[in-house]
């Protein structure tokens, strides 16, 4: 923005625009995105507006999870992602993810190209930003229904046989939806700090894509509100803490996550990390990464702490992740500070 006036102006268009979206959350029944422990890796499924949130020119970042593994499929999500900045106040990026599980050889698949608008700056010397987040793109779930059973293929003599003729004729085994999602960011730039501050909110699914297997009905993917904040503290010129938190709401899911983590530089090339994440009535989560030149190694497993969990084994999930930043030949003032690792 070139003056005063044009930044007010940006900000009195933008701020209404977005609120109404995030804010029309209606009539929602379930929670069916895939779920990340590590979501401060793969911040498109976070929030839109996360994108380009990094000290560099871009980033690419991959993550693998696997939950269920006493079944015989287990649940498997792997996603990657990319994003860039440019000099002209928008970032960029793209992700792909697949979720499969189950015998019936189910998966769930998401495409997305992100935009992030980061010209709304304020504040001595325009260390406070706001950061508008946009999403755009293809949801698609399938299955194969010759890989599932069914309960008239049973002969109470013979047995089961998949050649048994079945009464359950499913015509429609996968489905495309166009999707789009929303997101807002704060966050105090300013280096040097003791505390720096951060918080976002994001809708997914705002066009609330079709969600059904019919040749006719009526069925929407309910949208997913993300709320998420933290601050940065700084102990010493080596050492950061990071307390951040986590509400999420789709259907009639609730998910309310509380971390921390602490990330210490070893020396001028290698940080090392350590933390843990607790998602209430559900499960803790350690995490360890190592950051060597310019990459992110990090794990973290699961310790399912709910009822379900004492009943049935094999409910822990391990989720690992590798991300690559590109960083620019020289450092400027303004990224002294960019808003870190949610």
């Amino acid at each position: 923005m070139s003056t005063i006036l044009s930044k007010q102006r940006s900000i009195g268009y933008a701020i209404p625009l977005m609120l109404s979206f995030i804010f029309m959350s209606l009539q929602l029944s379930a929670q069916v995105d895939p779920h990340f422990t590590q979501y401060y890796v793969y911040p498109s499924w976070l929030n839109p507006a996360l994108t380009g949130a990094f000290d560099g020119s871009y980033r690419v970042s991959g993550i693998y999870r696997k939950q269920w593994g006493n079944v015989s499929v287990p649940y498997t999500t792997p996603g990657i992602s990319a994003d860039f900045t440019t000099s002209k106040n928008l970032n960029v990026g793209g992700s792909l993810l697949t979720q499969t599980a189950g015998d019936g050889g189910y998966s769930y698949t998401t495409a997305y190209g992100n935009f992030a608008y980061t010209g709304v700056r304020f504040g001595p010397n325009e260390y406070k930003r706001v950061v508008f987040g946009l999403q755009f793109g293809m949801i698609q779930r399938r299955f194969d229904p010759n890989k599932l059973s069914f309960g008239d293929q049973w002969n109470p003599i013979l047995g089961y046989s998949a050649s048994n003729p079945t009464s359950d004729i499913l015509n429609v085994r996968n489905n495309n939806a166009f999707d789009a999602g929303v997101g807002i960011l704060y966050f105090d730039a300013q280096p040097g700090k003791k505390a720096n501050f951060f918080a976002g909110i994001s809708v997914a699914h705002i066009t609330r894509p079709s969600d059904y297997f019919r040749t006719y009905g009526s069925a929407k993917l309910p949208m997913r509100t993300t709320l998420h904040a933290g601050v940065r503290i700084n102990i010493n010129d080596r050492t950061t803490l990071v307390p951040n938190a986590l509400w999420l709401s789709q259907g009639s899911a609730r998910e309310t996550m509380l971390s921390a983590y602490l990330q210490s530089r070893l020396n001028t090339s290698t940080d090392f990390m350590v933390g843990a994440n607790y998602r209430f009535n559900d499960a803790a989560s350690p995490f360890v990464g190592f950051t060597v030149n310019n990459m992110m190694l990090s794990a973290s497993y699961d310790i399912n702490a709910s009822d379900l969990g004492r009943i049935v084994k094999g409910t822990n999930s391990f989720e690992i992740s590798l991300t690559i930043i590109g960083r620019k030949t020289a450092k400027t003032p303004e990224i002294d500070f960019v808003c870190p690792r949610l």
